[in-house]
């Protein structure tokens, strides 16, 4: 083989090993998207304890960040669904089981806000799943409670709160949510029995003895329900509450409508 020959065949075959060695070089990896930047534990906890329209703000931005994350989304319906936006806390909570379809809170947070919105035989399916997801769980039963009360099935409401009741004995937000739908119902010496008992409970809110002041004051108690709201409101937002029950006590209707302008009445 004369010289010129071998240099050209040496080239050759450099330059098939070089093409054969690009081959089997990997691809340039394709560029990737950042992982989604959620606020810390430290403020998520800060923002917790904040009004609901704060919270709103905050967990509406935390979802658009990562509209995979669960708790942004449960977080931001309830914020919604505490501001009476309740088409937006349900669109909120369909959002989240989107991404996580048996996600037990997101899963409530929706059948309280069709609940709220007065659309609770929407409710009833999520939060049927629900209970059925985790039957040792009462918030299930008690917003199921009020969901089959709103829609008329008043055996399966009462056997709902029993069943709350027996897996979480005196619990007030389950008294309080048989109290309101008894005085729906007409029922208000019911209701005082159960909103007394609820109120007796350590872990009772405000919100249950303003109940309280109100199944009061529409039978005519108004020096008890006074004594009520002026211990557990401001003075203007108390005097605001007793003219409204001064203004009704009188009146014998007793309709769902009542108990959902009274709740909106105390301003949360």
């Amino acid at each position: 083989m004369s010289r010129m020959t071998a240099a050209v065949a040496t080239a050759a075959l450099m330059f098939l090993a070089a093409g054969a060695a690009q081959a089997q070089a990997p691809a340039p990896a394709q560029a990737r998207q950042p992982a989604p930047v959620r606020a810390s534990a430290e403020v998520r906890a800060t923002y917790d304890r904040m009004d609901a329209l704060s919270r709103s703000v905050f967990w509406a931005r935390e979802q658009e960040n990562d509209p995979t994350d669960p708790v942004a989304g449960v977080k931001l319906a309830q914020a919604l669904r505490e501001l009476g936006r309740y088409d937006q806390a349900a669109t909120a909570a369909e959002a989240t089981l989107t991404v996580q379809p048996d996600n037990l809170d997101a899963l409530l947070e929706l059948g309280r806000a069709h609940v709220a919105r007065g659309q609770a035989f929407y409710g009833i399916a999520p939060l049927e799943k629900a209970r059925d997801q985790a039957p040792r769980d009462w918030r299930a039963w008690s917003v199921l409670g009020v969901a089959y009360e709103q829609v008329r099935r008043f055996d399966d409401a009462r056997a709902a709160w029993n069943q709350a009741l027996t897996l979480s004995p005196d619990n007030p937000d389950v008294l309080t949510n048989a109290a309101m739908a008894a005085m729906t119902q007409g029922d208000a010496a019911g209701a005082e029995t159960l909103l007394r008992r609820a109120a007796a409970q350590a872990g009772a809110s405000p919100k249950v003895r303003q109940n309280l002041a109100m199944v009061l004051g529409l039978q005519g108690k108004m020096g008890e329900a006074e004594q009520i709201l002026r211990r557990e409101l401001p003075p203007e937002l108390a005097e605001k509450n007793l003219q409204w029950l001064s203004e009704r006590a009188a009146s014998p209707a007793r309709t769902a409508e009542t108990a959902r302008t009274w709740s909106s009445l105390q301003g949360g």
